[in-house]
């Protein structure tokens, strides 16, 4: 995980130690924001059927931006098979009936778990990550706004560290806007990781791994980020995100 700004302590690497005591001490916290949330898979104790959830616009409506060829494998394949394995390695566990969030969190720093990890990380993420984007885009507005030009000097300066920081993951990844503490920040992180693990509240992403933007974008990662957070990013679903995690 990495970011293109001077972080605080909190987004510095993580040893093991490190994320286990994040687990313990700052998990509760995160939890209760994406309850108020309403994330995706955010539930109490309550038994939960994980499924694939239905896309918030159609298949069409993000081109010419992200096409409806790219989401349909994107959605229909990847998402899809995301939920599907997570289903089928979390049956006849103690994971069976729990929540995204709450089986990520039970075996992020487990490793007989990774399978168990990647793959209900990986839903969760891409549940969110549909619900990062939308056809009707609007830029940031009120106290979102002005925590942007707090935080980040300006709308303009958010997105290019977005851009570098998301498009400077080596590898497959994610890039994030998060609230840490009680300031702004962008990170990335690898693979099916994601800021929850780490104590950190998740208010946008964006989806670098290559069937994400190749069929679309080939090689050019930058140039569909750019398009992303131009054009289609959901800046209301991040200040609500905000609105609730800092109440």
């Amino acid at each position: 995980m990495k970011s293109s700004r001077q972080t605080p302590d909190a987004l510095i690497p993580y040893s093991a130690d490190r994320r286990l005591f994040l687990k313990t001490a700052m998990a509760g916290t995160a939890l209760a924001a994406g309850a108020m949330l309403g994330l995706p898979g955010m539930a109490n104790a309550e038994k939960v059927r994980i499924e694939l959830p239905g896309l918030p616009y159609a298949k069409d409506a993000l081109d010419p931006y992200i096409t409806e060829q790219t989401i349909g494998y994107h959605y229909d394949k990847h998402h899809k098979g995301y939920i599907e394995k997570t289903k089928k390695a979390i049956k006849n566990t103690p994971y069976e009936g729990q929540s995204l969030e709450s089986i990520i969190k039970g075996s992020a720093d487990n490793p007989d778990q990774k399978n168990i990890f990647d793959n209900a990380a990986q839903a969760w993420n891409h549940n969110f990550y549909w619900k990062s984007l939308t056809p009707k885009s609007k830029p940031p507005e009120g106290k979102f706004a002005q925590k942007i030009r707090d935080d980040f000097k300006g709308f303009d300066n958010l997105k290019k560290e977005l851009i570098e920081t998301a498009g400077g993951q080596f590898g497959s990844g994610w890039g994030w806007l998060v609230l840490d503490g009680d300031k702004l920040a962008v990170m990335s992180t690898s693979n099916a990781d994601n800021p929850l693990v780490h104590g950190i509240v998740p208010l946008l992403t964006v989806d670098v791994w290559e069937h994400a933007y190749y069929l679309d974008y080939q090689n050019e990662r930058k140039r569909y980020i750019q398009a992303l957070l131009n054009k289609i990013a959901d800046w209301e679903f991040a200040a609500k995100n905000l609105e609730a995690a800092m109440k």
